[in-house]
């Protein structure tokens, strides 16, 4: 192994040369997890095989698998740079805007219910945002600024009223979304396993939004965030007993101090009938304090969430524990990949798109020697991810057919409706996932609340409703009946069993069967005619049951 001093080194190399002559990101990527490793680094997996990356690559930036035509024209293009292209296609589908929307919902919302926001309108406003490309740290401003008065951004305002400012729920939020610190139990005293986590730290954050209060407009009932300019944060170790207070910070970075009040210091005044509007807000010091070029953990709290997003295990686990007694594992990488971030505008699809380049994202899971003993990743190998409940979800209709079949039923009622609708405009993508994003809504979402089970994404909790759904429920037994005009029956018009097993196997693997899975498939639909249908729909269901398809490996 390197020592801290040596990596520390390289990279100061690496990024301390002019701009023109620097090293992309993917490729300093690839030299630190390498040189990290020594010679350990000589166990790293090979590439995944076209196959691999396709449904690797399709899962991470759509949310779904590929289709069997996806698959196969990508494998059978022999163009050198295909897997950049793809990449950068897939970047620019509605599908990678939806996924995102998904994974941000889950990360800022962690599934709670609704109370004044619908969720819906937060989703759209988060797919919106992700397919204009919106720089993280905007995205971050509005969401921390909204308070529901403004049409335009009352959905951003989800984050803050759904929680009602609480300030139990929202610091804690606050400081595990943004900060990738959960502060919860610095609340009553400093944290006593985390020496970095202070009692301060919380009710600094605490502070930002002590003068913030629900309003009820009387008309309306339309419920925004007032401010007041009075409310000052005071607390008490419950161990110490020692009193502190705090301006607004967050962590240690210097407290921010309220100017000089004004002769009239509110905009508007509040009272039964009017929203307190401030001349001078603290809540609106939240946004600039957090996305400062001083706060070096947002935007390490981001790249690290990224990361993980992407390869499957953050540098920090987990995500909401960055501390001194649980460092990263690989600590200047992160820093100079955050920093990156910071440099390109806070633009995620780069981030992305550098991830996705490195040889370290596009290693096969298999590993070459079984070193469970390592305490932190090394990233020599690919890390098995569990599907999140929403991939699952869009791969489960994808391959059974629900989305072709949704998908053929919106393009022609668009037909329809315009004679000269183009199906292959950027403008028509747009509008033809939109409408089936729409139209499979509910079977979405109960196919979510089967299989969502914790919040952790990290974690993987098999589950006997996940076996009932999959083997008894009524909807995959409808998708799996004849006369769908779906996957069952195109499988029933082939009458050869090897084709057909290939089928099966790219429909939901992605990738051709192995010889030995091809023999023993074969042998298993050899059958008498009249049970040729259940054979074939049980080799489906079984492969929809299997380990390897609700894994992105």
């Amino acid at each position: 192994m390197k020592t801290l001093l040596e990596i520390a080194v390289l990279i100061s190399l690496l990024l301390g040369v002019t701009r023109v002559q620097a090293q992309p990101l993917h490729d300093i990527i690839d030299t630190f997890i390498v040189t990290a490793q020594g010679e350990s680094s000589s166990i790293q997996s090979a590439s995944l095989d076209d196959y691999g990356f396709a449904r690797r690559v399709y899962l991470d930036l759509t949310g779904r698998i590929p289709t069997v035509s996806e698959v196969l024209e990508f494998v059978g293009d022999s163009e050198p740079q295909k897997r950049e292209v793809l990449v950068e296609r897939l970047l620019a589908s509605p599908a990678y805007a939806r996924h995102m929307q998904y994974t941000f919902d889950v990360m800022f919302m962690e599934r709670l219910p609704k109370k004044h926001v619908p969720p819906e309108e937060f989703q759209t406003y988060l797919r919106k945002s992700f397919a204009e490309n919106k720089p993280y740290n905007r995205l971050a401003t509005e969401i921390l600024t909204a308070d529901g008065s403004v049409p335009e951004l009352r959905a951003a305002s989800r984050f803050l009223l759904d929680r009602e400012i609480k300030r139990e729920e929202t610091v804690r939020a606050i400081g595990r979304v943004f900060l990738g610190r959960d502060l919860q139990c610095a609340q009553c005293h400093n944290h006593p396993n985390v020496d970095g986590y202070l009692q301060q730290h919380y009710y600094g954050v605490a502070a930002f939004l002590q003068r913030s209060y629900l309003f009820t407009d009387p008309s309306s009932k339309v419920v925004s965030i007032g401010d007041k300019i009075e409310g000052d944060v005071t607390f008490t170790s419950v161990f110490t007993g020692e009193d502190g207070k705090t301006q607004p910070r967050l962590l240690g970075l210097p407290e921010i101090q309220d100017p000089q009040q004004e002769e009239q210091p509110y905009e508007v005044k509040p009272d039964s009938k009017n929203r307190g509007v401030p001349k001078y807000s603290r809540r609106l010091q939240l946004a600039p304090a957090m996305t400062s070029s001083d706060n070096q953990a947002f935007r390490q709290n981001i790249a690290n969430r990224i990361w993980a997003m992407m390869v499957g295990q953050g540098f920090v686990e987990p995500l909401d524990m960055f501390h001194e007694g649980n460092t990263a594992s690989h600590p200047e990488l992160l820093t100079a990949m955050a920093d990156d971030l910071m440099s390109h505008g806070y633009d995620i699809k780069y981030l992305i798109k550098e991830i996705v380049k490195t040889q370290t994202y596009q290693r096969q899971s298999e590993l070459k020697v079984q070193d469970l003993a390592d305490e932190k990743p090394r990233y020599l190998n690919g890390t098995l991810k569990p599907l999140s409940p929403e991939q699952f979800a869009w791969s489960l209709l994808q391959a059974v057919g629900v989305v072709e079949k949704t998908e053929r039923s919106v393009i022609a009622a668009l037909e329809k409706e315009d004679a000269n609708f183009k199906e292959a405009t950027a403008q028509s993508a747009v509008l033809i996932e939109e409408k089936v994003s729409v139209a499979l809504k509910s079977q979405i979402e109960s196919i979510v609340n089967v299989f969502a089970g914790s919040n952790a994404a990290s974690r993987f909790d098999a589950s006997a409703d996940h076996a009932l759904y999959l083997l008894n429920g009524p909807e995959v037994a409808k998708w799996l009946a004849a006369g769908q005009d779906m996957l069952l029956d195109q499988l029933l018009k082939m009458d050869d069993n090897q084709a057909l097993v290939s089928r099966v196997f790219l429909t939901i693997y992605s990738r051709m069967p192995s010889d030995p899975e091809l023999k023993l498939a074969v042998e298993f639909l050899s059958v008498g005619e009249q049970g040729r249908e259940e054979a074939v729909r049980e080799l489906v269901r079984t492969l929809l049951c299997s380990a390897e398809f609700r894994f992105n490996k």
